[in-house]
C-alpha cells in the first residue's frame, strides 16, 4: 500500500496551503476576484479538498468550524488527529494514506460518510461517537478477523459498506512452498458475504453491490441460530446499559440538587466508617437496640433533606429557565426591530443606487451621496440605540433574576441547615445515652457483674472512667465532623453554582453578546459606506 510519492518531502498544512486550496475551490472569474480581494473567512468554508498534497500530519484546521466536507485522500497521513474542532463535518475522505488505527473521531458526531479505503488498518474500533454513520468504506486494509465486523451492528443507519480487498475476503487454498517456488493461492471466502449480510441487517449495499432479498434470506437462514443468540445477548446488555444510564441520570439529578446519597443510610454509615471506637462501643449490652432507633430517626431526617433538596432544585431550574426564556424573547424582539430599520434602509439604498446610475448632474449626485451618508449615520444611531435599549433591558432582567435566585438559595441553605441541626440533635441525644450506658457498663465490669461476654477490644476500653469517656467523646466528635462536612459541602457547592452562573451571565453571555452586536453594526455600516464609495468611483470613472 505504499504511495509513489512516499519519497517526496512531506508537506505541512499551513496558511499558504489552506489559502491556496480555498481560492482554487472557491468562486471563479469576477466573483473569485472579489472574494480574493476581500479575503475568504475560513470559518465560512463548507468544503475543502487537500488531496495529493503529500501531507504527513493533519493540523491547522481549527478555523474551519463550518466545514461539512473534507477530502484528505492520497496523502501520507499516518494518524487521524487534528479534527476535534470540525464538529459539523458530514463527509470525510482519508483513503489512500498510511493510517494504522481508527481514532481521533470523538468530536465528529455528525459524520455520515467516512472513507478509510486503502490504508493499514487492522481493526474496526473507536467509532461509537458516530451515531449517524450511513456510508463506510474500509476496503483494501488489513482486516483479517471477520468477527470484528460485528462491531458495526451498533450503527443502525449504516446502509453502504465497502470491505472488499481485506484479508478476510479470501481464504488460502495452497500454502507458499519455498522448496518448489510455488506461491500461496487464494480464493474468495464463501462465508464472507453471507456473514456480513446476516450480521448487519441494516445494509442495502455491500462492496458497491445491492443486496437482493434472496441473498439476504439465504444469509439469515445460514446464521439464524448465531444471530438469535447474539440478539438475545445484545438485548440483555442494552437493558443493563439503559439501567446504568438511568441510575447515572438519577445520581446526576441528586448531585445537582446537592442531596446525593441522602435518600438512605449513606451518611449514617459514613459516620461509623472511620469511627473505630464507635464500632467497638456498638457491642456494649443495650447499644444495638438504641442504634436501631437512632438510625431510623437519622435516616428519616436525611430523607427529609433529600426530598426538600429535589423540590428546591426544581424551583431553581424553573427560575433559571424562565430567565433564559425572557432573555431570548427580549433579544428576538430587539432583533426584529433592528431588521425592520435595516430593511427600510436597504429599500431606500436599492432605489437610490438605481437612480444614481442615471444621474448626470454632478451637484445632484453629490447631494444624493450626502443624503445617503446622513441616512446611514441615522441607521447607525437607531441600531446602536436599540442595542443600548437591549443592554438596559437585559441588565434589569438580570438584576431581578439574581435577586430571586439569591432568595431561593438563601432559603434552601437556611432550611437545609435546620434539618442538619436536627441530625446534630439526634447525635447529641445518642451520645448522652451512649455515655450513660458506658458508665453503667464500666461499673459492672469493675465489680465483675457483667452478665454478657464482650469482645476483648471493647473490654480494653473499660480500664478506667477516663478511657471509656474519651472513647465515647472521640466517636461523638467524628460523627459531628461528618455532619458538619456534609453541611459545608451543600452550602459551598450551591453558593459556587450561583456565583458561576451569575459570572457567566454577566461576563461571558452579555458582554460577549454586546461586543459581537456592536461589531456587527459597525461592520454593516462600514460595508454600506464602502458600497457607496465603490459606486461613486465607478460613476466618476464613467
Amino acid at each position: 500500500m505504499s504511495r509513489l510519492y512516499d519519497t517526496v518531502e512531506p508537506s505541512v498544512i499551513d496558511d499558504d496551503m489552506l489559502h491556496k486550496a480555498v481560492e482554487e475551490q472557491g468562486p471563479k472569474e469576477e466573483a473569485g476576484r472579489i472574494a480574493k480581494a476581500e479575503g475568504i473567512d475560513f470559518a465560512d468554508v463548507k468544503s475543502l479538498r487537500l488531496d495529493f498534497k503529500n501531507i504527513l500530519k493533519i493540523d491547522n484546521l481549527w478555523c474551519f468550524d463550518s466545514l461539512t466536507k473534507l477530502q484528505l485522500d492520497n496523502n501520507i497521513i499516518e494518524k487521524i488527529e487534528g479534527l476535534d474542532t470540525l464538529t459539523n463535518l458530514i463527509w470525510l475522505d482519508l483513503s489512500f494514506n498510511n493510517i494504522e488505527a481508527i481514532e481521533g473521531l470523538e468530536k465528529l458526531t455528525k459524520l455520515q460518510d467516512l472513507t478509510l479505503y486503502n490504508n493499514r488498518i487492522s481493526k474496526i474500533e473507536n467509532m461509537d461517537c458516530l451515531p449517524d454513520l450511513q456510508v463506510f468504506s474500509i476496503g483494501n486494509n488489513e482486516l483479517d478477523e471477520l468477527e470484528n465486523v460485528i462491531y458495526l451492528r451498533r450503527f443502525k443507519r449504516l446502509k453502504t459498506l465497502n470491505l472488499n480487498g481485506n484479508p478476510f475476503c479470501k481464504v488460502c487454498v495452497q500454502e507458499e512452498n519455498p522448496e518448489d517456488g510455488s506461491e500461496a493461492v487464494y480464493t474468495e471466502n464463501q462465508d464472507y458475504r453471507p456473514f456480513i449480510i446476516a450480521y448487519l441487517p441494516s445494509l442495502d449495499y455491500l462492496d458497491y453491490r445491492l443486496i437482493d432479498e434472496n441473498t439476504r434470506a439465504a444469509a439469515n437462514e445460514k446464521y439464524h441460530l448465531a444471530i438469535e443468540e447474539l440478539t438475545h445477548n445484545e438485548e440483555v446488555e442494552n437493558k443493563k446499559e439503559e439501567e446504568r444510564q438511568a441510575k447515572e441520570k438519577e445520581h446526576n439529578l441528586h448531585k445537582a440538587a446537592y442531596v446525593e446519597n441522602m435518600d438512605g443510610p449513606a451518611l449514617f454509615h459514613a459516620m461509623y466508617t472511620e469511627d473505630a471506637e464507635g464500632q467497638k462501643l456498638a457491642d456494649m449490652p443495650g447499644v444495638d437496640e438504641m442504634l436501631v432507633v437512632y438510625k431510623e430517626k437519622y435516616v428519616a431526617t436525611c430523607h427529609q433533606i433529600f426530598e426538600y433538596g429535589l423540590q428546591e432544585h426544581e424551583r431553581r431550574m424553573e427560575e433559571v429557565n424562565q430567565f433564559w426564556d425572557c432573555i431570548e424573547e427580549a433579544k428576538r424582539e430587539n432583533k426584529e426591530m433592528g431588521m425592520k430599520q435595516i430593511n427600510q434602509f436597504m429599500e431606500y439604498k436599492k432605489r437610490l443606487f438605481q437612480e444614481l446610475t442615471h444621474l448626470t448632474d454632478q451637484q445632484v449626485l453629490d447631494n444624493k451621496i450626502t443624503e445617503y451618508n446622513k441616512r446611514l449615520q441615522e441607521l447607525w444611531d437607531k441600531l446602536m440605540g436599540l442595542e443600548l435599549q437591549l443592554v438596559d433591558q437585559l441588565e434589569e432582567a438580570t438584576k431581578d433574576f439574581e435577586r430571586n435566585l439569591s432568595d431561593l438559595v438563601s432559603s434552601f441553605i437556611e432550611n437545609c441547615q435546620g434539618h442538619i441541626s436536627a441530625l446534630r440533635d439526634l447525635e447529641n441525644i445518642h451520645h448522652e445515652k451512649l455515655l450513660e450506658i458506658s458508665i453503667v457498663t464500666l461499673e459492672k465490669v469493675v465489680k465483675n457483674e457483667l452478665d454478657e461476654e464482650i469482645p476483648e477490644d471493647l473490654r480494653l476500653l473499660f480500664v478506667d472512667k477516663d478511657t471509656i469517656i474519651n472513647a465515647v467523646s472521640s466517636s461523638h466528635d467524628i460523627h459531628l465532623l461528618k455532619i458538619d462536612n456534609r453541611e459545608d459541602d451543600i452550602v459551598t457547592r450551591i453558593n459556587q453554582w450561583m456565583s458561576q452562573l451569575m459570572t457567566k451571565i454577566h461576563e461571558e453571555e452579555e458582554v460577549k453578546r454586546n461586543r459581537m452586536r456592536v461589531s456587527e453594526i459597525n461592520n454593516l455600516i462600514d460595508h454600506l459606506r464602502e458600497e457607496m464609495d465603490t459606486l461613486d468611483l465607478q460613476l466618476g470613472y464613467n
